[in-house]
């Protein structure tokens, strides 16, 4: 069964069904959103992720450890990862908006992903290439993202949006837990050898997009029956307030956020830990995010999503200040949960929250201008702490983040709080 629109929609397409599509007793709303599309764009994320994560567990022990790069020139290329082609973000929504066809341009995305890791085997050592490459994979990020986040949006009751978003990301997560596993897995077997990884991670990328084709439907109904959507209508999106607050109040809780890379180097530094073990680190992110994921979600359905978010960001700042303390193996472990609380908390939640703020046929629009809003703030945080780093030490680079997600807390929750949805 396939969650290709809410109740609402199909009793206003056919007034005389509302007996017959009935759910069967003990099963609600609330249990249609575990299947249909969002299980399978689940899937889709969660392979997609095991081949994201296993690059991006072992480049920051090619790039600063094989090819030496100091925090600076890491940052550059970290910013890079996140936010360069945030603007990309902004076409794919509107892109599948426009004509109608948002699992295309997902798809595409997804697809371009894909060839990008076997792009990663020709780029060798040379370090414009693997930028590059890096800005290429973040291309296909970009273009997939509000597409698919518009589909799990429009695949489930209004007031299921939490939970609908919670499982996604725990299935997302899932992948995440895998990926640095099976790169670890691949390394210790095959030594420095990391074209392997590019070559299982393709793999990997590959299937998720079959997977993509075989069973996502688009939601909504047939193309040529949805209106279609011009550019001065996405403008018109800043005129809703609930929603302008949101994007106000995400770019600059983004600015403040130390991307995980660094995170992960300051934690091994800080703890003595061996290089090889770096690619493990987010391992016990990823399994606290699994974890929290879906009770997350619904404690946003229950409580308010705006609550949730601000609970996330408030978790980051702790992660924050126990970086500041001598790292022993309880403040390691400590710091790696509460970053994948805080991802629980906001990563999909974010997306729970400005969704129903939306009107169905900008949603994808609309939630790829608060996304790339984030990734800006996110590409600005990697360039500033990377310059902080090598002009400071990291200890002073991360007391400066900490004292700017203070600033951008204060800003944020009065926004987020007026903007409950």
């Amino acid at each position: 069964m396939y969650l290709s629109e809410t109740r609402r929609t199909d009793a206003q397409a056919n007034p005389g069904a509302d007996d017959a599509a009935a759910p069967p007793p003990g099963r609600t709303a609330t249990t249609r959103v575990l299947a249909g599309n969002v299980v399978a764009l689940g899937m889709v994320s969660l392979l997609t992720d095991v081949s994201s994560e296993m690059v991006t567990a072992i480049l920051p022990l090619y790039l600063f450890y094989q090819l030496s790069l100091n925090p600076a020139q890491f940052g550059l290329l970290d910013g890079l990862y996140t936010g360069a082609t945030a603007v990309l973000r902004l076409v794919g929504g509107h892109v599948a908006d426009r004509f109608r066809s948002r699992k295309l341009v997902a798809g595409a995305g997804y697809g371009l992903s894909a060839v990008v890791k076997l792009g990663y085997l020709a780029a060798g050592r040379s370090v414009p290439l693997i930028g590059l490459m890096i800005g290429l994979d973040r291309t296909g990020k970009g273009l997939r993202t509000a597409p698919r986040d518009a589909m799990i949006s429009l695949s489930a009751p209004p007031e299921a949006q939490g939970r609908a978003f919670g499982l996604h990301r725990a299935m997302d997560t899932a992948g995440a837990l895998m990926g640095p596993l099976v790169a670890f897995g691949v390394v210790a077997a095959v030594g420095s050898a990391y074209d392997a990884v590019f070559v299982v991670s393709f793999c990997v990328a590959l299937l998720g997009v079959l997977v993509l084709v075989l069973f996502v439907r688009e939601p909504g109904g047939p193309a040529r029956e949805r209106p279609k959507v011009s550019l001065r209508d996405t403008v018109t999106l800043l005129r809703d307030r609930p929603y302008r607050r949101v994007l106000v109040a995400m770019v600059p809780l983004s600015i403040a956020t130390v991307s995980d890379s660094f995170l992960y180097l300051v934690v091994q530094r800080g703890a003595g830990l061996d290089a090889g073990w770096l690619p493990l680190l987010p391992v016990a992110v990823s399994a606290a995010y699994l974890l929290a994921a879906v009770p997350f979600g619904r404690l946003a359905d229950r409580v308010g999503r705006s609550t949730v978010v601000i609970g996330g960001y408030a978790a980051l700042l702790a992660c924050y200040a126990l970086l500041l303390l001598p790292q022993g193996p309880v403040v390691l472990v400590a710091v790696l949960v509460l970053r994948g609380l805080s991802y629980a908390a906001t990563d999909g939640v974010v997306s729970a929250l400005a969704g129903p703020l939306l009107p169905e046929e900008r949603r994808a629009t609309g939630l790829a201008v608060v996304q790339t809003g984030q990734a800006l703030g996110a590409m600005a945080a990697s360039w500033a702490f990377g310059v902080l780093w090598t002009a400071q030490g990291s200890r002073a680079a991360v007391t400066v983040m900490a004292a700017g997600l203070c600033l951008a807390l204060a800003v944020a929750v009065p926004l987020l709080r007026k903007a409950r949805a």
